[in-house]
């Protein structure tokens, strides 16, 4: 017998999926320190949601949902990651020495 999951495992995919598209929307504006800050709380959703969900039995619905939402966190990563590139480029062709300019 599935017992239901309790309402805070799917609220933090939720809250991990609202991170992931401010993450986007800050990388489409070039807001590299807000990309940063959002990750690390992206971080802290994902430990959370790694113990609570260990208790967890979703349901067929609510593993649907789950499975919305990992396609949309990774459709966001992957475009995040696209518009780092160009970025990462740059960052690769300095030399060590003279990276901290970048950085400012």
């Amino acid at each position: 017998m599935t017992h239901p999951a309790p309402v805070d495992v799917l609220e933090y995919y939720r809250a991990l999926e609202q991170a992931s598209e401010r993450m986007l929307q800050a990388a489409e504006a070039d807001d590299w320190d807000r990309v940063a800050e959002l990750e690390g709380a992206c971080a802290l959703l994902i430990e959370r949601l790694r113990e609570a969900g260990q208790r967890a039995e979703l349901s067929p619905a609510e593993r649907a949902e789950k499975h919305r939402i990992m396609l949309a966190i990774l459709r966001h990563d992957a475009r995040i990651r696209e518009l780092a590139e160009p970025w990462l480029d740059v960052w690769e062709s300095t030399p060590p020495g003279s990276r901290s300019v970048l950085l400012h």
